[in-house]
């Protein structure tokens, strides 16, 4: 699975895996692809620092990369306190109630809730680049679209290329024109923040629409054939994520929600604005049934829904309160039946590429003679 993209940057399969688990992302990196942390939910600089010294020392040398949340445009002088005033006292309210009625328990006195979608702030994402600058990182992803330009430019004058997520054509071209190096054509299918474009119809529109800046296809992919899909329609390679949500090196702390993950099929999921105030597509749970229901406040634009829900977020998951609990995953979470490492999904993945090659050299032999 070489493409121009992939030899560029020294790595034997064009799998680009994003993840927020370094153990998950430094065992793609050692099965030949390349291994993208996640650095959303690191708020404190020294905690992105320990975990990118872990990565350094468990990536033999090979590549990895780095996925930041940080808008485009600066918002000079906002705290995270000013953006809690913002909210609401009814949709706390909203919040306190819907735990009560599933009956889940406080926090312990003195324990903090845990992720805090905070990436997105201007301070908070430039601290994670000041630390991450000072490692040999190969690609920088940013999901909200191009970084701004001179984080562009810093990127560069570390020979880090640059990514950026886009959910249309239109989307892609504004990146390339602010001087990204990748586009990460993510279609409707995929977990996490996505647009409305499905990939069949997006990876071939962007990959057009930016020659010849390289795409990746995003969305709906967890197996060879799908990745061999992707490079016919124009990609140069394939962004995967969810797939590696129930591999043996992540760490989601929960076996409810693994074995959530594992149960559920296709249709399993929703696209909703319940966790972080973005449609983002996730598991469909009472959670976001109560945020969707037309009765209620409805949920409030990003990033005050992510401060919102965030110790919510953290008791639900710390008590395992199963009609609530889920996970940001796409559509192919139908695929993810089995517990493995992530050494057996590039197996997986390899053989049902070379099974799709064939596949279609027998047919176009078939056609040519």
């Amino acid at each position: 699975m070489e493409t121009e993209l992939s030899k560029s940057l020294g790595i034997e399969h064009a799998i680009f895996g994003f993840t927020p688990f370094p153990a998950v992302a430094a065992a793609i990196t050692r099965a030949g692809g390349l291994g993208v942390l996640g650095a959303v939910r690191y708020t404190a600089p020294d905690d992105l620092k320990r975990d990118l010294d872990w990565l350094a020392d468990h990536t033999e040398g090979l590549p990895y990369g780095l996925d930041v949340v940080m808008p485009a445009k600066k918002v000079e002088g906002v705290t995270e306190a000013d953006v809690e005033a913002m909210i609401p006292q009814g949709h706390r309210t909203f919040v306190r109630e819907t735990l009560a009625k599933y009956g889940v328990p406080e926090l312990p006195e003195g324990e903090a809730s845990g992720w805090r979608i905070t990436g997105w702030m201007e301070q908070v994402a430039r601290g994670q680049l000041d630390v991450a600058f000072d490692y040999p990182i190969k690609l920088l992803a940013n999901a909200l679209g191009p970084p701004p330009a001179d984080v562009v430019e810093r990127a560069h004058a570390h020979g880090v290329l640059v990514a950026a997520l886009a959910g249309s054509a239109a989307h892609a071209v504004r990146h390339a024109e602010a001087g990204i190096d990748v586009v990460v054509a993510q279609g409707y299918e995929a977990g996490g923040h996505t647009g409305e474009i499905a990939s069949m119809v997006l990876v071939p529109e962007v990959a057009e629409a930016v020659a010849p800046l390289p795409v990746l296809a995003a969305g709906g992919i967890g197996s060879g054939e799908q990745i061999a899909a992707g490079l016919a329609l124009g990609a140069q390679g394939v962004w995967l994520g969810s797939i590696w949500l129930t591999t043996e090196e992540a760490d989601l702390h929960s076996r409810a929600l693994t074995a959530k993950l594992l149960a559920a099929g296709s249709g399993d999921t929703v696209r909703s604005r319940a966790l972080t105030g973005k449609p983002a597509r996730q598991l469909r749970t009472g959670w976001t049934d109560a945020w969707d229901d037309p009765a209620g406040p409805g949920p409030l634009p990003m990033p005050l829904q992510g401060l919102l829900v965030a110790e919510a977020v953290s008791r639900i998951q710390k008590y395992e309160v199963e009609p609530l609990l889920g996970t940001p995953v796409g559509q192919i979470v139908g695929r993810m039946n089995s517990e493995r490492s992530v050494q057996a999904v590039f197996d997986d993945l390899t053989r049902g590429f070379e099974r799709a090659v064939d596949r279609i050299g027998r047919i176009a032999g078939r056609s040519g003679s």
